[in-house]
Formats: C-alpha cells, sequence, structure tokens
C-alpha cells in the first residue's frame, strides 16, 4: 500500500465532462471526447462521464435516422475503442446505436481497447420539448442480451453493474437522463445491486430554475441510495433551433456536492472529484435498511450481470481532488454554521426542558470553571429557563476553586454568573481537599509538591461531591458539562462532573464545536458589553482541568500538552465512529486536511491567531494517542453515562445510542494498522 496514493486509500477519482460539440458530426465530436479524455489520463482520472448522445448530438431530430449518420457513429465509436487503449479512464459515452431493427439512446462502456457493455435508455421523454419516442426505442425490456458495436459483439441491456477486478469498491451503474427523473429510477436498482458509484449521461435542455432541480435530484439520489452519483448534461455546440443548452457537470457523495463545472462555457470542460468508495461501502454495510431494501426489490427478473474488467490505477501521488474540511464536526460555509449551532442549541435546550418538567425539579446545580463546557452548559441553562418563564436564579452555580484555580479563571467565573444573573456561590476545595490527602497519607500533605492522579481527582471529586449534595440539600438537578471530545478520550475522572451528572447537555457536543456555539450565542443573544467581553476572555482561556498549580515560569496545566489536540482527536473521532474508517486513512485525510495552515477554507470567525498546522509524524503520534484511549480505557466510562441529547449527525458516545462497544476492550488491531500503514516521516 502506499500511503500517498488515492487509489489505495479507497478513493476512485471521477469525471463529469462536457465537451463542445458539433451537432451531426460524430468525427468532430469523437475527437473532442478523445481530447478530453486525455486530460482526464493526465489528472489520473478513472472514471470520465460524457453527455447523452454525445457523438451524435442529442438535438438533431429526424437525423437520427440517417444510415450514414448511424454509420458515422460507429466509426468514431471505434476510434475511440482503439485510443482508449492507451489510457487509464473508463469512458462513458453517448450514441444512437441500432440493434434488431431498432434504435436505442445508449451508453458505451470503454476501457483498455474494448468495450465494456452497452446500456440503453429505460425512460423516453415524450412530453412538452422532447419528442424520442418518435426515434427511440425503450431499453425497459433489454436484459441479458449482446449488442455488436464497432465491430465488437458485447453486453447490451439494462443489468449491468460494471466492476473492477483489480480495484476494490469501483463498481458503477449506468443510466441516462430522463431515468433520474423517474419514479424508481434504474440508478435504484443498480445501487441495491452493488453499484457504489452511479453515472448519468444526459442531454437535459436549459431552461429557468433546472438547474437547481437537477442538482436536488443528484443530492438526493446520491443520499438516499449512499452512493456517489455523477451527472453530465449537454453543452456548448448543441443545436438552439428550439432549446438551450448549459452544460452542467457535477459529482455528489451521500448528497453532498463534491465539485461542479460552470454552467454556460464556450468551451469544454469538466470537473473532478475523487469518489471515496470505501466510506461509501462501509456506510451501507452499517445501514441495515439499505440491504432490506434490496432483499425486497432484487427480485429475479430484475438480477444484474457483473461486468469485469482490470484496472490499472495510477501509481504514486497524484494529489487528493476532494476538500477534506479541518472540522468535521463544524461547517465553513457561515450560514450553515448558523443553522447547525442554532439547532445544536436548541436541541440542547429542549432536551433540559423536558428533563425538568419531567422530574418537577425546578432548580439545576452546575460547577463553574470559567472553562468553555460549563460556560456553554450554563448559557444552555439560562436558555431553557427563560423559555420555561422560571427565574434564572433557580439556576444555582459554584464556582469551587483549588490549589491550581487561576485568578483569570476565577475572575471569568464570576462575572459570568454575576451577567446570567444565576445564583451564584464560591465554596474553597482547599480545605476538605488537604484533609483528605492527610487521611490518604498522601505527600502533599506533608509539604512535597507531588503532583498526581491522586492529588487531582481528589480536588475533581470533592467539587462533584458537593454538587450532588447540594443538589439533594436544595431540591436540585445536577447539570453535567463534559463533552463529546471528553468522553471519546475519557479525559474524565470516573463518578465526577466531566463524567457523572442528572443530564448532561454537552454529551454529544465536540470541543471544536463548542467555542463557536459559545460565539454564535454572542452574535444572536442579548447581552450587555460586560457579558460578551466575559464570554470573549473565556474563549481566548488556555484548555485546562486546573487541577496542578503553575510551574516555576508561570505556566498552566495545558489539556491538550497532555492528550493532544482537539482539532487532531475530533477530526479522528468522527471518521472513527461515523465512518469506521481504519487508523491509516483517518492520518491520510487528516495530512490532507491540516498539513498547509494557510490552504483551504477555515470556519468563520475562527482566530487567525489560532491556526495551525500539523505534519504527518505529529499526525501519527496523536492518532496512536486517540485509538489507545478511545479503544481501551475509555469505554467503561461511556458504558455508565449520563443521559444527554445527541446533537450532530457526527454522533455520540452514549451506550443507548450511536456507540455501543465492550468495556474491557483493546486497541490491538487499530495501533498495528496504523503503525503498518503510516509513514514515521513525511515524503
Amino acid at each position: 500500500m502506499n500511503f500517498y496514493s488515492v487509489y489505495d486509500q479507497g478513493f476512485v477519482r471521477v469525471a463529469a465532462c462536457t465537451p463542445i460539440c458539433e451537432i451531426g458530426d460524430p468525427d468532430f465530436n469523437s475527437k473532442a471526447t478523445l481530447d478530453m479524455a486525455r486530460q482526464g489520463h493526465a489528472r489520473g482520472v478513472g472514471l470520465m462521464v460524457f453527455p447523452e448522445l454525445g457523438i451524435s448530438g442529442y438535438a438533431i431530430d429526424d437525423l437520427l435516422g440517417q444510415d450514414a449518420l448511424l454509420k458515422a457513429v460507429d466509426a468514431s465509436i471505434a476510434e475511440i475503442v482503439a485510443a482508449s487503449a492507451a489510457l487509464t479512464p473508463v469512458l462513458l459515452i453517448g450514441a444512437p446505436l441500432q440493434h434488431e431493427g431498432r434504435l436505442y439512446n445508449c451508453a458505451v462502456a470503454i476501457h483498455a481497447g474494448r468495450i465494456l457493455g452497452v446500456v440503453p435508455k429505460v425512460h423516453l421523454p415524450n412530453y412538452r420539448e422532447f419528442y424520442e419516442k418518435r426515434w427511440f426505442a425503450s431499453g425497459r425490456t433489454v436484459r441479458d442480451q449482446t449488442i455488436r458495436v464497432a465491430g465488437e459483439t458485447v453486453p447490451f441491456g439494462i443489468d449491468m453493474i460494471f466492476a473492477a477486478e483489480d480495484r476494490a469498491d469501483f463498481t458503477f451503474h449506468i443510466e441516462i437522463c430522463e431515468d433520474l427523473w423517474a419514479p424508481a429510477a434504474p440508478s435504484d436498482f443498480g445501487a441495491l445491486a452493488g453499484a457504489l458509484i452511479l453515472t448519468n449521461l444526459s442531454a437535459s435542455n436549459i431552461t429557468v430554475g433546472k438547474a437547481e432541480t437537477r442538482k436536488l435530484l443528484c443530492a438526493a439520489q446520491s443520499s438516499r441510495s449512499f452512493s456517489a452519483y455523477i451527472y453530465s448534461a449537454a453543452g456548448p455546440g448543441e443545436s438552439t433551433t428550439d432549446l438551450a443548452w448549459d452544460g452542467q457537470a457535477c459529482i455528489y457523495e451521500l448528497g453532498s456536492m463534491l465539485s461542479e463545472t460552470e454552467r454556460f462555457p464556450m468551451t469544454s470542460q469538466m470537473c473532478v472529484a475523487d469518489i471515496d468508495v470505501e466510506r461509501l461501502r462501509l456506510e451501507r454495510l452499517r445501514t441495515g435498511t439499505f440491504n432490506d431494501a434490496a432483499t425486497l426489490n432484487l427480485t429475479p427478473d430484475r438480477a444484474f450481470r457483473r461486468i469485469g474488467f482490470q484496472f490499472q490505477a495510477p501509481r504514486g501521488d497524484i494529489g487528493l481532488e476532494r476538500d477534506v474540511a479541518r472540522f468535521p464536526f463544524v461547517p465553513a460555509d457561515e450560514s450553515r454554521l448558523d443553522q447547525d449551532c442554532y439547532e445544536t442549541f436548541n436541541i440542547q435546550v429542549q432536551g433540559l426542558m423536558k428533563r425538568l418538567r419531567s422530574t418537577g425539579i425546578k432548580r439545576l446545580c452546575l460547577g463553574i470553571s470559567g472553562g468553555l463546557d460549563s460556560t456553554h452548559a450554563l448559557l444552555v441553562a439560562a436558555r431553557a429557563y427563560d423559555r420555561l418563564g422560571w427565574p434564572r436564579s433557580d439556576i444555582l452555580c459554584f464556582t469551587m476553586p483549588g490549589f491550581a484555580t487561576g485568578d483569570e479563571t476565577k475572575s471569568n467565573a464570576w462575572a459570568l454568573m454575576r451577567s446570567i444573573g444565576v445564583t451564584a456561590e464560591e465554596i474553597d476545595i482547599k480545605p476538605l481537599a488537604l484533609q483528605l490527602l492527610r487521611d490518604l497519607k498522601h505527600p502533599f500533605s506533608g509539604g512535597q509538591p507531588v503532583y498526581d492522579v491522586t492529588f487531582e481527582n481528589v480536588q475533581a471529586g470533592l467539587r462533584t461531591d458537593f454538587l450532588f449534595r447540594a443538589a439533594n440539600q436544595r431540591n436540585a438537578l445536577v447539570l453535567g458539562t463534559g463533552d463529546l471530545s471528553e468522553i471519546g478520550l475519557g479525559w474524565s475522572t470516573y463518578g465526577v462532573g466531566d463524567q457523572m451528572s442528572h443530564y448532561n447537555v454537552n454529551a454529544s457536543v465536540p470541543k471544536t464545536l463548542i467555542q463557536h456555539l459559545i460565539r454564535w450565542v454572542i452574535r444572536t443573544g442579548d447581552f450587555d458589553a460586560d457579558a460578551k467581553a466575559t464570554l470573549e476572555r473565556i474563549l481566548g482561556t488556555l484548555i485546562s482541568p486546573e487541577l496542578v498549580p503553575a510551574d516555576e515560569n508561570g505556566v498552566m496545566q495545558s489539556t491538550e500538552d497532555k492528550i493532544g489536540p482537539y482539532d487532531l482527536h475530533d477530526f479522528a473521532l468522527f471518521y472513527t465512529t461515523r465512518f469506521g474508517l481504519r487508523p491509516s486513512k483517518v492520518a491520510f485525510l487528516a495530512y490532507c486536511a491540516w498539513r498547509d495552515a494557510e490552504a483551504g477554507v477555515w470556519p468563520p470567525h475562527f482566530p487567525r491567531d489560532k491556526r495551525r498546522a500539523f505534519d504527518l509524524p505529529v499526525i501519527k503520534k496523536w492518532m496512536e494517542v486517540f485509538l489507545f484511549r478511545f479503544f481501551t480505557i475509555s469505554q467503561f466510562k461511556r458504558s455508565a453515562s449520563p443521559n444527554g441529547p445527541k446533537v450532530t449527525s457526527g454522533g455520540s458516545l452514549s451506550p443507548r445510542g450511536d456507540w455501543r462497544a465492550p468495556s474491557d476492550g483493546n486497541a490491538r488491531v487499530w495501533i498495528k494498522e496504523l503503525k503498518a500503514n503510516v509513514p514515521d516521516v513525511a515524503d
């Protein structure tokens, strides 16, 4: 395996093409097709989709019945087949072909000097501007047949899945234009039969608003069928006698657009993207309803032939033709981020409101540290109380300074509590912690600066003990603050605040999203200048448990120095739990996303001074830490997690929800795969 090869990492590079054409001129059109095919070859493309009837032209009407034209089409296909012997991509071209006295609107699959098969169009539009039944026969009954094309007898029918025999998961299905617009599209059944890439050779004239409809169809089909969808419409050169053409081409994967061309081009163009076919396979594997649908719908009369071919993937590092978000939980588009923050915050608020109503308890106990998580939990609580019409004074907040609590975080905690208008108290846990350390005969109680796990957890445990006893005394619920990232890493003490509560509104909110949620609340909430300034200071505070005193240089304990960057851990968490990707592939994606701080798009409002990059050795180092903590030392804590609402599509780690795993598992398989397949030094 070559770590830097997109094909070895489970991708297939595809292209949607709109070559310039001349109506009724197969020689010109075949040359334009081959020009683009050679460009695709140079870029390492494995599959190229061209427009419907691209070799003859689509809008040529009764010229389709001319024998000279049909013979010229056949000769041009033969030229493309011959030229393809020197090219890497599989080429899907559109052409009118004769078979047993009928003319069919066909897609021809060509690769490495031969025709793999020919697929006829099923649904022929014959309404408004369309008149295809005048010239073509439907392919709906064509199954398990052969056709004579360019001197070859090749498979013919709507019952074919094309699959690379030497490249796992490179499987595709073909349909043509109107087929996608009809109920029960042929690609529905192609996907159920195993095709991971669905393709559409289209002509599709343009009218106002139609481009968005095409996108909706492509997005929906790729999402519903857990697939990629490649769409290519006719463009420059088609006849404008009564119609016009915009050359729209696009590539979708699981409902998301990866690439598209400009519309109304003057020349040939194509869009290129790397499809993650490995991810698609795994998504189907985990979704039982997909396979249930396959069992229900793939009746014997809908059986598919599997047409195999040998695909020699380009070798080496050819880059990645795909945007990889640094923060998979945080959209880079500002409007989408606003929408996600709105939904996340309101899911949390709604969850807490329901819990309060159902218990009949009208008070909350909440520890406020001056850090991100407790700040956000308090903002959620305040909004919930406002909606319930309850006084914020029934939110009982406690700041509980210990041996390492800094003046800055303590003052931020007090400023926050005052600005929100809750009932605030300060409980100094140091005397009780010191007594407990004496009882344990811990060296610190005798004056020795020993800051071990016991020293840290005595403080953490006392804070939680106090909150639960205060809740007992004051008829309240303890509101948890621990976030998804901490739960994933097990960065919490068993039975204390980050792990245990009566209800945890942050349970499925990752650390990298919480800062954006707070910024969103600042922008959309009704805060005075002092409150906004307090929240901004909290956003700029070092992430720290504040359990160990600062060193001789005044440097505070840093969570990320200990367990690694949350930026990388959230990245690994998303791709490991949401898609089940192998560690080396997660590392490859992280390398593509994080190797250059100046490249790509950062989330809106992301501070420039916090932008950073990670090289491959750093990514591998912290990936191993993540795997060990996630699979080996954290599950027993997750198995005892309190209730909390699932928020993001990235998932939840609740044992009652998205993630169920043995508490006594290990990380050996994952760490072995990482070490075997990720280089120690970047090339």
